[in-house]
Formats: structure tokens, sequence, C-alpha cells
């Protein structure tokens, strides 16, 4: 299984969570082949230049973009071939519909290298996608995502979300993740950058360092 780091989001255009990268990209080999899922959103995406100067600016030798107008051939060379994959922030819902029809998501699940998923591409990893209610969502969704964990996060955190996320973990596990921090799983392990809270069984912890280490 891949080493999963759950980013609770960052701006790409302001590099607020270089940090957090550097370390998915040293843990990747140093200088990865980086495979980026331009899924998220029906328009072009217009950050690919922002993102290939940024990811071999933080030592990446290759980074290639998975159209969808690519064969599941073409897409499996890529992510074979690659050390990391990044999924972004966007729709969650749209994101994950096109990594299944692409009949992607096995792929993703046999994964043993490195994933990174962003905001959107964070609650994509997840047994249980929480959508918690936002300025962009007016009511709070749980679908399905591509269950490679059987916890749930809940992405740019905000203590204001609390009172809903203890009552969405009387079902499920949820950690909290601000914007640039993350989670990161490993062979069963988690393990924190920044301030992550857990909610689980309706109640809300203490928050969790990365100097802390925790066995699922």
């Amino acid at each position: 299984m891949a080493i999963l780091y759950f980013l609770g989001g960052e701006d790409v255009k302001k590099r607020d969570s270089i940090e957090i990268n550097k370390m998915a990209f040293a843990k990747a080999g140093g200088m990865p082949f980086v495979v980026y899922f331009p899924w998220k959103a029906r328009t072009i995406d217009k950050c690919r230049r922002i993102i290939s100067e940024y990811f071999k600016e933080l030592g990446a030798r290759r980074v290639e973009f998975v159209e969808l107008s690519d064969t599941l051939e073409e897409i499996v060379e890529k992510v074979n071939e690659s050390d990391l994959i990044y999924l972004p922030g966007g729709d969650t819902k749209l994101l994950l519909e096109r990594l299944k029809n692409a009949k992607v998501s096995r792929l993703l699940q046999n994964y043993d290298k490195v994933i990174l998923g962003n905001s959107a591409g964070a609650l994509a990893l997840c047994r249980d996608c929480v959508l918690t209610k936002s300025k962009r969502h007016l009511e709070t969704e749980i679908f399905q995502g591509l269950g490679l964990v059987d916890f749930s996060v809940d992405v740019h955190y905000e203590p204001s979300k609390d009172e809903e996320l203890m009552r969405l973990s009387k079902e499920r596990r949820i950690y909290a993740i601000p914007e640039k921090s993350a989670l990161i799983y490993d062979k069963g392990y988690t393990s924190f950058i920044g301030k992550v809270f857990l909610f689980d069984k309706g109640v809300k912890s203490k928050y969790m360092e990365a100097a802390q280490l925790f066995e699922l």
C-alpha cells in the first residue's frame, strides 16, 4: 500500500505548504517522477505551468499530467513509472467520478509508493467522503470514496465545524485537518504535521502534533 499524505489545503500559487510537499518528495526518493491528475474541474486546469515549476523546484525529475483523453493503458504506464501521485483540490465528486469511470480506482488501491491528496484529493482517498458545510457547499454530503483508508478527513478545518463533526463522528472516525497541516498514513500508522484534531464517537480530541504517532 502507498504512503498517503492528506493535506488540509494548499494554495499552490502561494506555495504555503511547501515543507509538507518537501517531506512527501523526500519519501518518494528525493527526485520523484510525479503524476498529477488534473481531473477536479470541468474547465481546463490553468495551473499546469505553476504546478510543473513548483514540483521541479522541489526536486521532481519529471512531472506528467494524466489527460482525460488518455487510454487506460497510457494511464497504467504513467502510474507504474511514477514515484508519487498527486490528487489536487477542487470538485471532489467530479474527481471521484472521473477516477472511477476511467477505472483508476484499483490502480490507486494497489499503488505502493506515495500518494498526496490536497483538499478534495485527500477526501477522495477515504472510504467515506465527508463534505461539510461551507460557503461552497450549503449542505453536508457523505458519499463513497476510493476506500484506501477506513477513516474520513475534514479539510480546511475550522473550529466552527466542531458541532457538525462531533455528530458525524458517531458513525465514523474523522481527522480534521486545517490548511497547511497534514496527516500521514504509513502501513497502519498515522503521524501529523501541524495541528490535526480527531473526532471519534461524538468526541473531539486534543490536537495531535508531528511528534505523536498512533497505530490504528
